[in-house]
Formats: structure tokens, sequence, C-alpha cells
């Protein structure tokens, strides 16, 4: 299996400073980092290491669903996930403090509890998930 990469160039101090975080492995975007604007309601054409997981765990989520929905005789026909990451306070510092993915399907073949069984076992069987089990992570999931 490949490994990816980003690289991230970072100036100056934390409150201060700022970065750029470039998506190597693909080549598809360089993107404004910093700490000030991380932690602010607006990210002002910033993105975040909380936005990039979020995007991480939202496609990876999106994949193990659709073989999920297989798996169990159905066809995904169209998946809306989003991943909300917050970031918070936890033993004094910041800390990625909690995880909702939200997904509503269009299913052919399964019913409202065969995709909520399907949503289930992609929440736990997703790479990503698996890497973040440290987090809470809350799952809502509906047919449309």
């Amino acid at each position: 299996m490949p490994t990816r990469t980003a690289r991230t160039a970072w100036n100056g101090t934390l409150q201060e400073g700022s970065g750029q975080v470039e998506f190597t492995s693909s080549k598809t975007g360089t993107f404004e980092v910093s700490f000030p604007k991380r932690t602010a309601d607006d990210a002002g054409g910033t993105t975040s290491p909380e936005e990039l997981i979020a995007a991480a765990h939202s496609s990876c989520f999106a994949m193990a669903l659709s073989s999920e929905i297989g798996k169990a005789g159905g066809t995904p026909q169209a998946l809306d996930i989003t991943a909300d990451v917050t970031l918070g306070q936890k033993d004094g510092g910041p800390a990625i403090t909690g995880i909702t993915l939200t997904v509503r399907g269009e299913v052919d073949g399964l019913d409202a509890d065969g995709f909520q069984q399907a949503a289930q076992a992609a929440k736990v069987g997703c790479p990503v998930s698996k890497a973040l089990a440290a987090v809470d992570i809350t799952l809502d999931a509906a047919l449309d």
C-alpha cells in the first residue's frame, strides 16, 4: 500500500507565525495555516489540522460505508457525509475533543435498519476512525 505525504513550512512563533501545508503526494494544492485563525470562529481563508482531519475522516468513511452497503446487499446511489471535528480543551491544553459524522444516503436494497448497521460497521472499520480511536466519535446516519 502507498504512503501519502503532506509537508508544512512554518515561520515564526505560535501566535504570530503562519505556515503553508502542501499536499505533496497529490500535488493538489498548498493551503495557509495559522494558530490564531485555527482557534477563531472565522477561519479567514486558512485551513487547520482539524479541517484536514475532517476531510480525511469524511472521505475515508464514505469509502468504508460504500463497501459496507455493498456487503449488505445494497447499492449506494448517493452518500453525503460531513465530519465535524471539534478543537477544545483537555488536560489544560488544546485537544480534539470530539468528531461527529453525519451521513445522509440514497441506497437501493437496504432499509433504514440495514443502513444503520452498515454505517456503524463503517464507523468501526474506517482506517481513519481507527487512527482516531482516542477521540469520541458520534454517528448520525439516516436514509433520505
